[in-house]
């Protein structure tokens, strides 16, 4: 197939919206805090723009690395590569263009920083964190580290500088990743484990270590989450709410520690979905009211 034939849908889905998404939500949250509100709407755009680019060219490589695993995968065989919809040379060349003009227009629209944090997250998630899933179960945390660093970079973007505010988001986030993405393992550590992905469900079959690790970083998420309050980014609705958030949040894991059921899993990964936006909700309301 010519790549002019090949659907808009399937360059798309080389671009992992979800993920996409949540970069960019994070990245816009950290410009609104760290500017205390949006400085300037052309380079809120800029910094959005530049910095999609640069996630949407991350995972199209990271589709092209791990096509062969992908293929192995019931819930990734349909993939734009693995199912021949799209060349593997043409994904690594749409990659890599996207993260070159993600970061030609931060540097020259938005700022150095900026730029180095995209294309720190670019490097940490594809050279770092995908050959990584297959060397140790470790690659979940490993991985957290990219995923935390988008709302550093729309902070940056803003101030020019990486404020305390800036890692307080940071945290929650690197924190958040963990029951998050250890709920989706657990439901699908069978195609991990065909694909050859070390995750830790793969390794930890009874989820003993999986479940630990889920309310650990569950139950620590409570108090850093309290941090904005604490540093004067949320107000004292904010810290009730988020108390309430996180106590919810934590005991979906321990549900699911004590089941080890692929329902609870769901119930786990639907709070992971909904915990995070709210709580950021939470913040940007608190801040603007």
């Amino acid at each position: 197939m010519s790549v002019v034939n090949i659907p808009f849908s399937s360059y798309l889905e080389l671009a992992k919206p979800r993920i996409l998404t949540l970069i960019l939500i994070t990245t816009a949250l950290g410009f609104f805090l760290g500017g205390n509100g949006i400085v300037s709407f052309p380079l809120l755009a800029f910094t959005i723009l530049g910095a999609g680019c640069v996630c949407a060219g991350a995972s199209a490589l990271n589709h092209y690395l791990e096509r062969d695993s992908d293929g192995k995968m019931e819930r990734t065989k349909n993939r734009p590569i693995p199912a021949g919809i799209i060349a593997a040379h043409h994904a690594l060349a749409y990659g890599i263009i996207l993260i070159l003009v993600g970061l030609c227009i931060l540097i020259l629209w938005v700022n150095l920083l900026t730029a180095f944090l995209s294309l720190l997250t670019a490097f940490l998630y594809v050279l770092v964190y995908t050959p990584m899933k297959k060397l140790s179960w470790l690659n979940t945390t490993i991985g957290a580290i990219p995923g935390a660093i988008p709302p550093m970079g729309g902070w940056a973007a803003a101030t020019g500088q990486l404020d305390l505010g800036a890692w307080v988001l940071f945290l929650i986030m690197f924190l958040w990743q963990h029951p998050h993405f250890y709920a989706i393992a657990w439901m699908c550590k069978e195609d991990y484990r065909l694909a050859g992905f070390k995750m830790l469900p793969v390794i930890d079959p009874q989820g003993v270590r999986t479940f630990r690790q889920i309310q650990i970083f569950s139950l620590i998420l409570i108090p850093i989450s309290l941090l904005p309050f604490a540093f004067g980014i949320g107000g004292h609705f904010y810290r009730f709410a988020a108390l309430v958030l996180g106590i919810l949040f934590w005991r979906e894991g321990r549900q699911l520690a004590f089941s080890r059921s692929s329902k609870d899993a769901v119930k786990l990964l639907k709070t992971s979905v909904l915990y995070l936006p709210l709580l950021f909700l939470l913040i940007v309301l608190d801040v603007s009211f």
